[in-house]
């Protein structure tokens, strides 16, 4: 699996959007219905409680770590930070140390966040994937030919890939 970069909500001002509006936008009970998925999940949730990040510096910071090598354990330490540690992975100091954390030089990290270069990369490939059709995350692009959009329970991806391998499926 190839994970790339995608600004799921590009409009966000660098600080991010306040959780609050975002409660008002979906609702609680949206809300709490995630949690639940993720708890049957066995995962934990529980994102910032003030803030929702713009991931634009996280996004660039994972580029540079797959040229480095690091991408997966960037990637999975941002993640973590996110969902059960509550951390706002769009501040800057905070994307520099989890990122450090990770496995990066502090130098690199810094410079990387500033580099138009890594943020061209990351709006490039949010492009490509909006030509796909993805509009959320999480997305899945089976054999560059077939689109799995959002969360879906284990048999939707079984069909997905019985229909790429072409044994089956609707």
């Amino acid at each position: 699996m190839t994970w790339l970069p995608f600004d799921l909500h590009p409009e966000y001002p660098p600080e991010g959007i306040p959780r609050s509006e975002l409660h008002a936008r979906y609702g609680d009970a949206f809300h709490e219905r995630l949690r639940r998925s993720f708890e049957a999940a066995g995962l934990v949730y529980n994102p910032p409680p003030e803030v929702v990040p713009n991931t634009m510096r996280a996004l660039a910071v994972t580029e540079l770590a797959r040229e480095r090598g690091r991408q997966r354990a960037v990637h999975d330490r941002f993640m973590q930070a996110y969902w059960e540690e509550a951390r706002d992975i769009g501040d800057p100091d905070t994307v520099r140390e989890l990122a450090v954390e990770a496995g990066l030089a502090e130098g690199e990290v810094v410079a990387a966040m500033a580099d138009g270069g890594y943020r061209e990369r990351v709006l490039h490939s949010t492009a490509r994937a909006q030509a796909l059709g993805v509009t959320g995350v999480p997305a899945f692009l089976l054999d560059q030919r077939l689109l799995v959009l959002g969360a879906q329970p284990r048999e939707v991806f079984e069909e997905a890939v019985e229909r790429v391998a072409g044994t089956g499926g609707a």
